[in-house]
């Protein structure tokens, strides 16, 4: 059998963390990218090495192997920021950093890259057109918002590189949430926020959410089944925000919420903005996020179903064991 090691950066991300744990049990050989002093969350049972991915010399060990082996980097690393402002670390985190690890995959002849794009990296097809794969990533000023601008630069970073000869695959992922949290993931947050009676109001809007452990599982499977230079949209089905949480509530109790239409909820940010200093919690509603409840999120899948054997789970399921997550920890 064709030995192979795996190279997961964010490795103590939501998805990274979870990647971690579905290839610990597939007895991989996993190493895990970490910021230095980050919380190793599998000692024992994976590599840890620390770097930063803006940093190009502190990710020589993490690439250094030996050995004839299949080495496949899945990329994870990168900040998501849903203030809407294209600020100096977003850039250098989401596209820089990227071009770093790409650069690295061709010094250390990687055999394949996996990088964790976003669904926010395509432009909108009208207000409720599908939205599919695209190819040409060069028209980054058509997507809305700070975050999704340096997600589809890095994307078109990454396909150039396949142009030179670098054996790699894009994948998109839509609203990411489940079990295994991390302190990044805002819808995590969201459901952890109202457990603890500390959500003033629910907004009207929805959204296209899909389990982490659906896109880990897609991670892994493209490292054999994705064909170099495509990509992929890992993709659900949309919910209203109001669902999600008559979910929550089914399993965990609270209360019902006020449904603020968006205009309501525009008007509220500043309120709300103090409130979350109040509660020295990150403010889960600003004018880029309320824009993104309003805008299409009808995403297509069936090419990675198609290709990748991808079939995502109900939702009901994610935000029960989200649910028991927050609540009782490892499950």
């Amino acid at each position: 059998m064709e030995k192979r090691l795996y190279l997961v950066t964010g490795a103590d991300g939501h998805l990274g963390g979870t990647i971690l744990r579905q290839l610990i049990a597939n007895e991989e050989e996993v190493r895990g990218l970490i910021l230095p002093g980050n919380k190793k969350k599998f000692p024992g049972q994976v590599d840890y090495y620390e770097g930063n991915i803006t940093d190009p010399d502190t990710l020589e060990n993490f690439f250094t192997f030996s050995g004839k082996r299949r080495v496949i980097c899945i990329h994870t690393a990168g900040l998501v920021d849903i203030s809407g402002k294209l600020n100096r670390r977003l850039y250098e985190t989401n596209v820089l950093g990227t071009r770093n690890i790409i650069k690295m995959c061709v010094r250390h002849k990687v055999s394949r890259l996996i990088y964790t794009s976003s669904v926010h990296a395509i432009p909108e097809n009208g207000k409720d057109g599908m939205i599919r794969e695209i190819d040409d990533f060069s028209i980054y000023r058509l997507v809305e918002g700070g975050y999704a601008k340096t997600k589809a630069m890095a994307t078109l970073c990454v396909l150039r590189a396949v142009q030179k000869g670098l054996d790699a695959v894009v994948l998109h992922p839509s609203g990411i949430i489940g079990p295994y949290e991390s302190p990044g993931n805002h819808l995590v947050q969201l459901i952890k926020d109202y457990m603890e009676g500390l959500l003033p109001a629910c907004v009207k809007g929805s959204y296209d959410f899909v389990d982490v452990r659906d896109i880990a599982e897609a991670c892994i499977a493209a490292a054999d089944k994705a064909q170099s230079g495509q990509c992929y949209i890992l993709s659900n089905k949309r919910y209203q925000l109001s669902e999600i949480l008559d979910i929550v509530r089914h399993y965990a109790g609270g209360p019902r919420l006020l449904v603020l239409p968006v205009f309501a909820a525009r008007m509220m940010i500043p309120v709300l903005y103090v409130y979350s200093k109040l509660t020295k919690q990150r403010p889960l509603f600003t004018a880029y996020s309320l824009h993104t409840l309003g805008s299409n999120s009808y995403f297509s899948h069936e090419k990675a179903a198609m290709e990748l054997g991808y079939h995502p789970r109900d939702i009901e399921e994610t935000i029960r064991d989200t649910v028991d997550w927050i609540s009782y920890g490892d499950i």
